[in-house]
């Protein structure tokens, strides 16, 4: 719950730290005094889908999976992330087995490859809410807990219920009825 509270932590802080806007060409950039942007900067490390690179990705091709581009993750990884899946859930055993999603096993980790966080900007932002799928990601979605039933409850969630919830409900803290929505870590 750590990490997951300290992901949580970084995602909004980057989100807050960055400005998006559409009016970049009549903006005069900003530099704040006392920082230093010069010099080389390299990728080490993303998660747009918690877990997904920890238990799909071998451990001899976790350093290149993270400092892949998500548009080149599918054609590099894809195979890997299948072996995998169909190694560990015996909801893809059969060809053909789908998941509630009515993805197959090639499918499904095609989608799950490209490790970015999907977005909805015109319908409701969610990771899941029983109707909406990768649509986003609330601060109260039970991510791990739909990661799970996605690769082992099968075509309507019940296969392996065993292997399907991470039996952790909630936040730990109330979240925020306001910004920044995050409960003091202490």
């Amino acid at each position: 719950m750590k990490n997951i509270k300290t992901i949580v932590y970084a995602l909004l802080i980057s989100a807050v730290a960055f400005n998006c806007s559409n009016d970049d060409d009549n903006s005069t950039p900003i530099e704040p005094t006392g920082i230093n942007f010069s010099g080389t900067y390299t990728q080490d490390d993303q998660m747009g889908r918690p877990a997904v690179n920890t238990v799909f990705v071998s451990a001899a091709s976790k350093n290149t999976f993270n400092t892949t581009i998500p548009s080149a993750q599918d054609a590099a990884f894809q195979g890997m992330f299948e072996t995998n899946l169909t190694a560990l859930s015996p909801a893809f055993a059969n060809p053909g087995d789908q998941n509630a999603l009515g993805q197959d096993a090639a499918a499904f980790t095609g989608l799950l490859a490209t490790d970015v966080l999907n977005i909805s900007l015109d319908g409701t932002t969610t990771f899941y809410d029983g109707t909406n799928v990768l649509t986003g990601r609330a601060l109260a979605d039970d991510v791990i807990t739909v990661e799970l039933l996605l690769i082992f409850g099968g075509e309507d969630f019940t296969e392996n219920p065993a292997l399907s919830d991470d039996h952790v409900d909630g936040n730990d803290k109330t979240f925020l009825t306001s910004f920044p929505y995050l409960a003091s870590p202490f």
